[in-house]
């Protein structure tokens, strides 16, 4: 995992955990903001982009090199950590092991709800025939449309699925429709705001219902008119707006 840092490590640290297949440069919009006031420190995901050469184990092996990164560079405690869809799975896992790591959590998107296990087998089946075409730049575009991506980041979303290994993607994949909440995660003392989108699955609605009730004193915001991601990826400045009211909301003095 590769940790990109903006802005002054004297400063409040505030982490975003990227989605599956995308990286760092997602955040770019919010990295900008908030680096004047902030740290911010914005991962690459095990085997994503410039992580490449890295393989994707599962979301527990990822929450572990976040935690370590924290222990070891900001005195075991951050100020916020975000995280969308494969990013807010790694955030839960985070919240799960270490109770007390964060003051703050946006997670956003996050599927809490496994699969079948047939289903699961069935989609890595799938990835495996299919894996050439992420190399096709016409599908890629087909992917990204699906994903919301605004047109100014799909050459890093080209550039970086290109380096995605057959092993990454199925591993991610598998372990995003595999994975389910912790037991531990009620004992996060972590300030908690739950995003999911209007226009999202129906299991991804359930998930953030579930996540609400799991996170005692947690706030759940549906998006209007919102798709899965879109509301940090499309609409970086309702995302800050939605950030800042909660940061500001919850503060301690």
């Amino acid at each position: 995992m590769i940790f990109k840092e903006f802005g002054n490590k004297n400063n409040k640290a505030i982490i975003f955990l990227h989605g599956g297949g995308l990286s760092w440069w997602t955040w770019k919009i919010q990295i900008e903001v908030l680096q004047k006031d902030y740290f911010v420190v914005a991962p690459v995901i095990d085997g994503h982009g410039e992580d490449g050469h890295n393989s994707f184990i599962t979301i527990q092996n990822s929450a572990e090199n976040v935690i370590n990164y924290i222990k070891e560079n900001c005195n075991g405690k951050v100020f916020a950590i975000c995280g969308l869809s494969l990013g807010a799975q790694i955030l839960v896992e985070i919240l799960s092991k270490e109770c007390d790591i964060t003051e703050n959590a946006i997670i956003e998107s996050a599927l809490v709800c496994p699969s079948s296990k047939i289903s699961v087998k069935l989609t890595a089946l799938a990835l495996s025939l299919t894996y050439g075409l992420i190399k096709k730049k016409w599908f890629a575009k087909l992917q990204a449309k699906q994903l919301k991506l605004p047109e100014a980041l799909f050459e890093n979303y080209y550039e970086d699925t290109i380096k995605i290994t057959k092993t990454t993607l199925i591993n991610f994949i598998k372990s995003n429709q595999e994975y389910s909440i912790p037991s531990t995660l009620c004992n996060t003392k972590a300030k908690t705001l739950i995003l999911v989108g209007e226009k999202e699955l129906p299991v991804m609605k359930k998930s953030a219902k579930l996540l609400n009730d799991t996170i005692n004193g947690s706030t759940l915001k549906i998006i209007k008119n919102s798709a899965h991601g879109e509301i940090s990826l499309v609409h970086s400045d309702k995302y800050l707006e939605l950030l800042m009211t909660f940061f500001r909301d919850n503060a301690t003095y």
